[in-house]
């Protein structure tokens, strides 16, 4: 059973100031959670396997293969300007 004292332990814990209308109301909503939590606690769940997923999931990702990257060569074709191995580009600020 939740009690304005645990609510207002928590809101003290999360740095919260409460009304005392939103201590009541935050103790019976708490309340209706943990009664909840009891009510699921009674459901038999012999022969039932734990799961991760509500529902089944597959990977959508392909394989990882391994690949060499292409050259300096290739890659430097590219470029607009270059010297020697590297990209020259357009100097920026002083």
């Amino acid at each position: 059973m939740i009690t304005v004292e645990d609510v207002e332990h928590v809101a003290k814990l999360a740095r919260l100031r409460l009304s005392a209308d939103e201590k009541k109301l935050y103790t019976e909503q708490l309340g209706k959670i943990i009664d909840f939590f009891a009510e699921l606690n009674a459901i038999d769940t012999t022969g039932v396997e734990p799961m991760s997923h509500a529902l089944s999931v597959t990977n959508v990702m392909r394989e990882d293969e391994v690949e060499t990257p292409p050259g300096h060569e290739i890659l430097l074709k590219s470029a607009p300007d270059r010297d020697d191995a590297f990209f020259r580009v357009p100097k920026i600020g002083d």
